[in-house]
């Protein structure tokens, strides 16, 4: 998929990793990003063209299908994280639902309304940013593992249901992103532009998953170890 003279549309582009998507499309040519937020005064880079898109709204979903019917690639990058424990008998199952609403669902709400518009355009592209941690859970990160784990078995499926109508699935893992979600950890992280990059070339080279950074490699290759990685301590 070329990036040069495309047209693209990324959710939660008002900063963070999805800027610095819509920095990196822009640099590579694309002939017109779609900047969505659910607050579209909040997108300020020049060239963009802000859309008002909560991944939990069905209006507002259905509202950028019709305004964005040129796109061809749709880069699934909104997400959110909360750090209350899934057996917190209080608030664990509201966290684990809000997280899941827009890390599982919204990602195929997104897909289910923008999949008739990649055919319509010639197939195109989709791309669903994920995580190291949808193989790993951590004592902080439960519910989040959780609804990334889902996204991940998500893209997988959706790249079975995509395939006949041509449109390329790409799935992005990474470890902490030097973004605000991870402005509380303490360690190595990489640069979201890094992270854009490295999505972006494995996209062109028509890659189906992408593990863009040391973390995601090592996490993964931990599938083989004894115990595995994802069984923890």
């Amino acid at each position: 998929m070329k990036i040069q003279g495309s047209t693209v549309l990324v959710t939660g582009a008002n900063r963070g990793l999805g800027l610095a998507f819509a920095q990196a499309l822009l640099a590579a040519g694309a002939r017109k990003v779609y900047a969505g937020a659910r607050d579209p005064s909040t997108v300020t880079l020049p060239g963009v063209v802000p859309v008002k898109l909560d991944v939990t709204n069905a209006q507002d979903i259905a509202a950028a299908a019709a305004l964005a019917s040129d796109v061809d690639i749709v880069i699934n990058n909104a997400g959110i994280t909360g750090d209350v424990a899934l057996l917190d008998a209080k608030n664990g199952d509201n966290n684990l639902r809000r997280i899941m609403e827009t890390n599982l669902y919204g990602v195929h709400a997104l897909s289910v309304a923008f999949a008739p518009v990649l055919k319509k355009n010639g197939g195109g592209a989709l791309v669903n940013m994920l995580s190291a941690l949808s193989w790993l859970s951590l004592p902080s990160t439960s519910a989040y593992s959780v609804s990334k784990a889902a996204a991940w078995a998500l893209t997988n499926s959706l790249r079975n249901e995509l395939r006949a109508q041509g449109t390329q699935v790409l799935g992005i893992h990474a470890g902490y992103i030097d973004t605000d979600m991870a402005s509380h950890v303490d360690g190595p992280k990489t640069s979201a532009a890094d992270i854009a990059k490295r999505a972006l070339d494995a996209l062109e080279h028509g890659q189906s998953e992408v593990l863009a950074d040391d973390t995601a490699k090592q996490v993964k290759a931990g599938f083989n170890a004894t115990p595995a990685a994802y069984i923890g301590a």
